[in-house]
């Protein structure tokens, strides 16, 4: 087993590794860009190196200072969260040569899962179901409206090396092809540096389904069932839940197989999660992606498993093999997750930066907080905003849906605009209670939302009690004024 670990992440992912890596006993490397000297990922860990100016490209997705910091501080891997180089097979290959282990799946299998094509091939070889579309790049409009008149309006069009909703169009007829396939091109050009696309049939109010899974280097690959992740804005996740409402036995059987059959087909080792777009039918599934990583909703999977899926990413990695097979697995109770953001949910969502005047977490039974900030702490407008993924679990859906809402409605963020409300509305809406939850949700049902009143008044009443009983908000690490913050109190400030 290793002794020290570095977490080339920021946020509420680092923070979450480094705990897993706190309770095995090893040591922590953080690494940060300048506006996050005073994250709170930096606070959390044993040590911390700094990268160089805010802009990515100088910090987190500079490989050659994230190996230099490995070997600066004698970490022996590098866990990469989520984001950032997670996917990177090229930063996988850097850390091979540099003798440090990354902590994921080999160069090999990121390359050929991170092209969407070229895993639409290894999944047709397997057998898994694909939807409809081709299985060959391009960036040739003209290839794209044949295709397209082949298989029927209307297609997607999707980034090879996309993910987040970059390099996606959605063509509804042959006229709109070249200007939407020049976008496409263009945005994945810009965000994945391949501008190269492939059409997809677009199917109609489908449910976004996916299967954790689990591989070791001894030939073991398991399954720990499904999150259904159809609650979107912008093709990118806020809401997610397991199990999904949608699944009958079989399906979630079938569906788990096709799952370890897509792992072992790509020689899969480490944690990660196989993607199906679930038809209106509830039992016809395709085969979307292949995510080879930790996913942001991981925490559902968790509560539920009672696995610790970092723990055992780490595990594998240091060559283990999985302490259980298939048989010893099975959920208990329901789990949900919302994302919380920095944004303004009134105007399409755009980033919502500052400092949070005040941050109050919810706590009580069956609550979890994966969180990325504290009270003081400058939300930078470089990254993205996403402040805490808060989790709840209960024996029935409705439970945690209960809990959901409570937790959303003690939840206190001032200073900056939040998702908070826009959530507590969406677990509240019939088409939630009633399990409606395609992928088309946001824009069927919450299109044109706005704050309540009353949601106002509150969080005015919450800023003036925040006030009231602590005059002196922190504003960071070493800047707050009348009392030490708690870091500097247990003398875990390092910079």
């Amino acid at each position: 087993m290793f002794k020290k670990v570095l977490i080339a992440n920021r946020g509420e992912i680092a923070v979450r590794v480094m705990r897993s890596c706190r309770e095995m006993g090893l040591g922590t490397v953080a690494v940060y860009s300048d506006v996050d000297a005073h994250a709170l990922h930096v606070l959390e860990a044993d040590e911390a190196v700094c990268l160089g100016q805010a802009e990515p490209s100088a910090s987190y997705l500079n490989i050659a200072k994230i190996i230099e910091a490995a070997k600066q501080t004698g970490a022996e891997a590098i866990h990469p969260g989520y984001g950032f180089l997670a996917e990177n097979a090229h930063f996988a290959t850097a850390c091979a040569k540099a003798g440090l282990v990354f902590i994921g799946p080999s160069p090999r299998v990121i390359e050929e899962l991170g092209s969407k094509t070229r895993a639409r091939q290894i999944m047709e070889k397997a057998g898994v179901p694909l939807i409809p579309g081709m299985l060959e790049p391009t960036m040739d409009a003209d290839v794209l409206l044949a295709e397209a008149q082949r298989m029927g309006y209307p297609v997607l069009i999707k980034a090879v090396a996309g993910g987040g909703g970059k390099g996606m169009r959605m063509v509804a007829k042959a006229e709109e092809m070249r200007e939407a396939c020049a976008s496409a091109c263009g945005e994945a050009q810009k965000a994945f540096g391949d501008g190269n696309v492939y059409l997809e049939k677009n199917l109609i109010q489908p449910r976004h389904v996916e299967i954790q899974i689990l591989a070791d280097s001894h030939g073991n690959v398991v399954h720990l069932f499904e999150r259904e992740c159809s609650i979107q804005r912008r093709h990118q996740k806020i809401v997610e839940e397991t199990p999904s409402v949608a699944l009958t036995p079989e399906t979630r059987q079938a569906m788990g197989r096709a799952a370890v059959a897509a792992a072992k087909a790509a020689g899969y080792v480490g944690a990660g999660t196989v993607e199906f777009l679930l038809d209106h039918d509830g039992r016809s599934f395709y085969f979307l992606e292949v995510n080879t990583r930790l996913q942001v909703e991981h925490p559902i999977t968790e509560l539920t498993t009672g696995v610790d899926l970092v723990r055992l990413q780490v595990e594998i990695a240091a060559g283990a093999a999985l302490p259980f097979g298939q048989e010893d697995l099975a959920q208990r109770g329901h789990a949900i997750e919302c994302r919380v953001y920095a944004e303004d949910p009134e105007a399409d969502f755009f980033p919502s930066p500052g400092r949070l005047l005040v941050h109050r977490e919810p706590k009580g039974p069956g609550v979890r907080n994966d969180c990325g900030v504290y009270e003081g702490f400058e939300v930078p407008m470089d990254y993205d905003p996403i402040l805490a993924k808060l989790v709840t679990h209960g024996r029935t859906r409705e439970e945690a849906r209960q809990r959901m809402i409570r937790a959303l409605q003690n939840y206190v963020v001032l200073g900056v605009k939040t998702s908070i409300g826009f959530l507590t509305d969406v677990l509240a809406s019939e088409p939630f209670i009633a399990g409606q939850t395609y992928t088309d949700f946001i824009p069927r049902h919450f299109a044109g939302w706005r704050q309540s009143a009353d949601d106002l008044e509150l969080a005015a009443l919450a800023y003036a009690a925040g006030e009231s009983s602590q005059t002196n908000v922190a504003s960071g690490p070493g800047k707050a004024a009348g009392w030490p913050t708690p870091w500097q109190t247990l003398g875990g400030w390092r910079l």
